[in-house]
């Protein structure tokens, strides 16, 4: 039986050099499987912004389950208005719905956005990871046209918002981490201004308000004053926004703060289902075990420039520890000195919290994660629970550098 030394594995590599371009996801339907290229419509299609319109990034329960949601016609389906991307091949063939090349953003002294390169695909989730003061936000507020980039240049489905922000602001949700509303507006009526705002034909605002409301169980808030609603309420609210207009481009900041665990098990069904239409969904949250669960790619910032990037899929081949529970701490303990495995020590049962014995081992991958599994069993090691200690995002940014520095968690 093989000895578990780790002392001469390789490590493996980073899929990026620090460009950000996340690789394609594997799939027998294509690099991105989903239900096929989104259909662009110009109808309420708007080339002007009023002030204080629909990009402003701030305004002046029921107990049923998530709705069904149809890919036909849906209230997650895009629509935006036609430009650079008004012909979209399969998926495979299409350009990114957001591109960034060497973007940089000072306030001052500060450099909150350095040199930042990387792509969100269409039709998957891409979600940005990195500690407080990494320039995730700022970079946000350049990709939905609200901050100019002092150097460098961002592709909004091909778009440069610097050239034109009017057609960019027609195809982008965006959803900032915090929701400012109108004192005097109520819940629906929220949804109908916005729905103006982006020009929505005025038979149509109504139905889709309904649709909305329904979609993030908002239907018996929806004459409650916004401004009285919990933290919670007023983030579904500010995803049933973003999403008034049939975005292509869903920038997300945040989203899951402040949400019950109904609501955000609703949060993700619904980011998920809306990258299945062909959006692009760039979404930004501390939350690393609901983002694994959400996203298709991952982007790391550390001090305002990308640092690693990869697919959630690819994580699955990288280091991170394994915890390990048996009913005998000394046939534990046996086992994997037998197998020659490092780890942490063998917990007793007396001093866990599930009253099992406990280890932790570091594994290079999955692989050798189920090698082990399968020669503790064969070594009768009475293992119950068997399963890595730390998600696959959360052990890649732990690894990282900028989780190490003081103040960084």
């Amino acid at each position: 039986m093989d000895n578990y030394n780790y002392d001469n594995y390789d490590s493996p590599q980073s899929s990026s050099s620090g460009s950000g371009e996340p690789p394609m996801r594997p799939g027998a339907d294509g690099p991105f499987p989903g239900p096929g290229p989104a259909t662009v419509a110009a109808e309420g299609a708007h080339t002007g912004r009023p002030a204080g319109g629909p990009m402003s990034p701030h305004g002046p329960q029921n107990t049923q389950g998530v709705p069904t949601l149809h890919r036909t016609e849906s209230s997650l389906s895009p629509t935006g208005a036609p430009g650079a991307s008004g012909t979209q091949g399969p998926p495979g063939e299409q350009s990114p719905g957001i591109v960034c090349e060497q973007v940089s953003r000072s306030f001052g002294s500060v450099h909150a956005v350095r040199d930042l390169s990387f792509t969100a695909p269409r039709g998957a989730v891409t979600a940005l990871v990195g500690p407080n003061g990494s320039g995730k936000s700022t970079l946000m507020l350049m990709l939905a046209s609200l901050l100019a980039p002092q150097r460098g240049r961002v592709l909004i489905n091909g778009v440069d918002p610097s050239q034109d922000s009017a057609a960019v602001r027609t195809t982008v949700g965006w959803m900032p981490d915090q929701f400012g509303a109108w004192d005097s507006l109520r819940v629906a009526e929220v949804l109908e201004v916005m729905g103006r705002a982006y020009f929505l034909p005025t038979d149509k605002v109504r139905a889709r308000v309904n649709e909305l409301l329904t979609l993030m169980d908002l239907v018996p808030l929806a004459q409650q004053p916004a401004h009285v609603l919990s933290r919670g309420q007023k983030q579904r609210l500010g995803l049933a926004r973003a999403l008034v207009h049939g975005p292509q481009v869903l920038i997300l900041d945040e989203p899951a703060s402040g949400l019950d665990p109904a609501s955000r098990r609703r949060l993700l069904r619904v980011v998920r289902q809306v990258a299945e239409h062909g959006a692009t969904v760039l979404v930004s949250s501390h939350i690393l075990t609901e983002l694994e669960e959400m996203a298709d790619h991952v982007v790391f910032l550390d001090a305002g420039h990308v640092v690693d990037s990869s697919s959630v899929r690819e994580l699955a081949t990288r280091p991170r520890p394994w915890r390990i529970e048996s009913l005998n701490a000394t046939a534990l303990s046996r086992a994997l000195g037998e197998l020659g495995v490092r780890h942490h020590g063998v917990v007793d049962p007396a001093h866990t919290t599930g009253g099992h014995a406990e280890a932790v081992v570091d594994l290079p991958d999955e692989s050798t994660a189920a090698k082990l599994l399968r020669d503790l069993a064969a070594k009768e090691a009475a293992v119950v629970t068997f399963g890595p200690a730390t998600g696959r995002l959360e052990a890649a940014y732990l690894a990282s550098e900028a989780a190490s520095r003081e103040g960084a968690l």
